[in-house]
């Protein structure tokens, strides 16, 4: 099993060549079969584990193995590969230089014989992950929302050379996103459709299918990092996958896996926690390099991730220490290596943090953000608002009974599990339920991003806690408890996953969990017990509860979006990639724009403002008054103002008939070019 031998934690495994290296024969064999259907899915596998090839080398040359140390030097490598395309002005072929140095130079140190038996049980779970990836295939449907977003960013570092920092914006006259600033991610993506011989709108809309099996095995790593045991990981992983991809429908957030806050959430937090409870066991200057490693691309990936990744561990560095006096100075040095690196982008990035309007509001845009996050929100006042505990609760079965369970760590608080979920848990609820807390953290972060740091209390591992604790007491009891409870609260609260909040979930959970783990901190000090059974029967009862949960997902799975009404017709988007020069800029209504530079390597002009980062230099809401004015009276002189020379015009919404010359036209779309 992966952590049975602690001292072994993450440092087992075979002698002889690593797994990854099949990739390379793989991508060959898939790049002969056609580019759709499965040939298309075998390709966006293979290109995936031949870019994380250079960080498993380099893991097992440092005497790691495991998903989560392969991820964490994968993009680690990533990172300064991209950055030196930016500083040079090259290609993104640069990045494949100069990540296939890195592996032909780990190559004979990875190649060493390692002692102990292989990693089965992971791979068993990444090989349950790749069937979920062929599920979310069927769940795919059209690239819409922030995934346009994403894709214009991916299509620009794909199509473009003479690479710079600012490529990648959708305004050539805009300003950089302080959330993704740097696009590791979105590089990420780019070579895997430069190595599958992709589109780049294939590759967004189904990479998650191959990037599920990663998503399995570090969480599951997590879990048996934390627990100390396979069938509690096991249990972790249960709990989150119904959590993130069956109780929402339609596949859930691993739909989503090729946005950067969805893998940063259900990849990277994973494998950084994996590789910080291991630093707490058995610090040392290998396992700190790679949490370094991890924390970068967490940050860097999507910035706020990081804040809430810290805010959960720090409260486990208290809780630890309160509960079992213990692990200080291992957990500071854990914390410092995951952090201290980030200085030096943090600097990079405070002042585009400072430049957006949400970052220390004013007033008015205090009240536009209350307005449109109120039904989430308990307003008292400007400066006394909170989460409704309601939001906390709105996950479903998985959620509450987390929630619920949370208490129950009190039996086991000499454990550092106990310490996790109480600490983790209270430090989120602390900042999101109190109206004294709340809006200070919001200034900092938006509240915006504020509101979702809920998502981070750690369910899963409260849930898997919880069953260990009741397999202590009540033994096999526990499996028909837990699959009943599983019917009963699917039933009964099957969740809240739409826009805005509905109904939400049981508040009451929330206050269970706040309330009951203060209490169980007091208890635990003065108990101390180790109430736990580390079990099948405790794996086996999160995984029959996540049962009714498995279901209503699957009796919900079709794509949350099957068609896209502002949809570009394809005469439009083959005259745009055939007329219009790459790095152009295209002037047109906002929702033809922002599918406009999602689709095809150029700029634009205007972008909704709920997909553009409201910052100085990108003013959304004087770009969208240019839009309505433009489209109002047809002055030529506002596509002036933008050194526009291409313009749509969605003809079923506006009727406007400039004096440039028509490049193309269809029954719905009309392409112009400035004359000469």
């Amino acid at each position: 099993m992966l952590m049975a031998a602690p001292h072994a934690a993450l440092r087992r495994g075979v002698g002889g060549a690593p797994v990854l290296l099949l990739s390379l024969p793989l991508l060959g064999v898939a790049r002969l079969l056609p580019a759709h259907g499965a040939g298309l899915w075998l390709r966006l596998v293979a290109a995936s584990l031949v870019l994380l090839l250079p960080g498993s080398l380099v893991a097992r040359a440092l005497r790691l193995r495991g998903a989560s140390a392969t991820v964490a030097f994968g993009l680690g490598a990533l990172g300064p590969a991209l950055l030196l395309v930016f500083l040079v002005h090259s290609s993104i072929w640069l990045a494949l230089v100069v990540l296939t140095t890195v592996a032909v130079v780990a190559l004979p140190f990875g190649l060493r014989v390692v002692s102990g038996p292989p990693a089965w049980d992971t791979l068993a779970v990444a090989f349950a992950g790749i069937v979920l990836g062929i599920l979310l295939w069927h769940v795919a449907g059209v690239v819409n929302g922030d995934a346009l977003f994403h894709l214009g960013r991916v299509r620009k570092l794909d199509a473009f050379g003479h690479l710079h920092i600012r490529s990648v914006d959708e305004f050539r006259d805009g300003g950089l996103h302080p959330g993704y600033a740097f696009p590791l991610w979105h590089a990420f993506l780019a070579l895997v459709a430069k190595l599958a011989g992709a589109d780049p709108t294939q590759v967004v809309l189904h990479e998650p299918s191959a990037v599920a099996p990663v998503a399995f095995a570090v969480v599951y790593e997590a879990g048996v990092a934390l627990f100390r045991s396979a069938w509690l990981g096991l249990g972790v992983l249960a709990g989150s996958v119904a959590l993130a991809a069956f109780a929402p429908g339609h596949g859930g957030s691993y739909a989503l896996l090729a946005q950067p806050g969805t893998v940063d959430r259900h990849i990277l937090v994973p494998a950084a926690l994996t590789l910080f409870f291991l630093f707490l066991r058995h610090p040392g200057w290998v396992l700190a390099l790679s949490l370094a490693a991890a924390g970068m691309e967490v940050l860097l990936v999507h910035s706020s991730t990081a804040v809430f990744l810290g805010i959960v561990l720090a409260g486990l560095a208290v809780a630890r220490v309160l509960l079992a006096r213990t692990e200080l100075r291992s957990t500071l040095t854990g914390l410092a290596a995951l952090f201290v690196p980030n200085a030096v982008a943090l600097a990079w990035l405070y002042p585009l943090v400072r430049g957006t309007r949400s970052h220390s509001p004013s007033r008015t845009v205090l009240e536009t953000s209350l307005a449109k996050y109120g039904q989430e929100l308990h307003v008292d006042s400007l400066h006394r608002y909170a989460l409704r505990p309601e939001v906390v609760s709105r996950g479903g079965a998985v959620a509450i009974a987390g929630l619920v369970a949370v208490p129950l760590a009190a039996l086991a608080s000499r454990q550092r599990w106990a310490a996790f979920v109480l600490g983790g848990t209270l430090a989120i609820l602390g900042i999101e339920l109190l109206v004294w807390v709340f809006p200070h953290f919001a200034d900092a972060v938006s509240i915006s991003q504020a509101r979702r740091a809920a998502g981070f209390v750690p369910f899963a591992f409260a849930l898997a806690g919880g069953a260990s604790v009741l397999a202590a007491l009540i033994g096999p009891l526990v499996l028909p408890v837990a699959l009943g409870a599983g019917i009963a609260l699917q039933l009964a609260f099957p969740g809240d996953f739409g826009p805005g909040l509905a109904e939400g979930g049981p508040a009451v959970a929330t206050w269970i969990s706040a309330v009951g783990g203060l209490a169980a901190l007091v208890v635990g000090l003065l108990l101390g017990r180790r109430i736990e059974a580390r079990t099948w029967a405790a794996g086996a009862a999160v995984v029959l509860f996540c049962i009714p949960v498995a279901v209503h997902g699957f009796r919900h799975w079709s794509p949350a979006a099957g068609s896209d009404r502002y949809a570009l017709t394809p005469g439009l988007l083959n005259a745009l990639r055939r007329e219009v020069p790459k790095r152009a800029i295209v002037f047109s209504d906002l929702e033809t724009s922002y599918r406009i530079e999602g689709f095809v390597p150029v700029y634009v002009a205007a972008a909704p403002p709920a997909h553009v980062a409201d910052t100085n230099a990108n003013v959304p809401y004087r770009r969208r008054l240019s839009v309505n004015r433009f489209f109002g009276t047809g002055n030529v002189a506002i596509l002036d103002r933008y050194h526009a020379d291409w313009l749509v015009v969605d003809k079923s919404r506006f009727h406007v008939t400039p004096v440039w010359p028509l490049v193309y036209q269809d029954a719905r779309y009309a392409l112009y070019h400035r004359p000469a």
